[in-house]
């Protein structure tokens, strides 16, 4: 749940984005600098986390009235050397924040800190992750929750898509793209399992609604509504206007999280009661006239 320190709607004086030359930082900078909000946006080549130097050099960009957006991270984490590269970045992060602190912290994380559930996932669910990406998430909000002395929010958006996603894992973002090419979509098993899947300009949108509040606090980012692969990829395909075939095809291993994760996003109605999540179909849209 978040707590807002702000009672109105007051601009940060300076946004700091680092990893800013992603898909999420690079939506946030987007939608700051829509609403005049100056950021300094920051990457590998401003600063490379996993230098010896690179708290110092991050410390040398930072001003006390600054808040400052924690996105840089190696994901998904695959194995060990990828969790302990992100623990190294968290950790130069901190050790900056340590020598110059800040006005307010925004860390992003991931719903996959959360154990299953067969009820809908809630801020205040069980945190016990299942999968090294899940545990690297969790290790960085317990680092900052115990360093960092700045008011602190913590961000988990669910499966994001968008047009501007550079990665092309299983969904929305990658079925669009082989539509496009006309190439067969096939799915895991029947594609039955059911997820909530956020656009990434409504991450954005509340990662600036949570600056300009100054909150503090956990706020899950997803919908609220949950939707099977097939139906993604069957809405995916007639948005494209063209003839893609949509195949089953056997599972190598167990459904991911039981073949359901869905999100009580109440949370989000109370911190931003004239907040509208984008609908899945408006969502896929959007992408596809964006990536033409």
């Amino acid at each position: 749940m978040l707590e807002h320190l702000n009672s109105t709607t007051v601009p940060p004086k300076r946004v700091v984005v680092m990893g800013a030359a992603g898909f999420v930082g690079g939506a946030v900078s987007s939608r700051l600098a829509r609403d005049g909000v100056p950021v300094l946006a920051l990457g590998r080549g401003e600063v490379d986390l996993m230098a010896h130097d690179a708290h110092e050099r991050l410390a040398g960009y930072l001003a006390p009235d600054d808040a400052f957006v924690a996105v840089s991270a190696r994901a998904p984490v695959k194995n060990a050397e990828m969790l302990v590269e992100n623990m190294l970045m968290v950790r130069a992060m901190l050790r900056a924040l340590a020598l110059r602190p800040v006005a307010h912290v925004v860390n992003v994380s991931s719903d996959a800190i959360f154990f299953d559930s067969a009820e809908p996932l809630t801020e205040v669910s069980t945190a016990a992750p299942g999968s090294l990406h899940g545990v690297m998430h969790l290790a960085r909000e317990l680092m900052f929750r115990a360093e960092v002395k700045s008011p602190l929010a913590m961000v988990r958006p669910t499966l994001i898509y968008g047009a501007g996603d550079p990665h092309n894992g299983y969904g929305p973002n990658k079925f669009r793209r082989l539509a496009a090419k006309s190439e067969g979509i096939v799915l895991f098993g029947e594609g039955e399992e059911r997820r909530d899947h956020v656009c990434v300009d409504d991450v954005a949108e509340l990662i600036a609604r949570v600056l300009f509040r100054r909150s503090t606090g956990s706020l899950n980012v997803a919908t609220g509504e949950v939707h099977s692969f097939r139906e993604i990829a069957e809405k995916v395909v007639s948005l494209s206007g063209k003839a893609v075939a949509i195949k089953g095809s056997p599972r190598s291993g167990p459904m991911p999280h039981n073949g359901y994760r869905a999100f009580d996003s109440a949370a989000t109605r109370q911190a931003f009661p004239d907040f509208r999540y984008t609908s899945l179909d408006e969502g896929l849209a959007r992408a596809q006239r964006e990536a033409k």
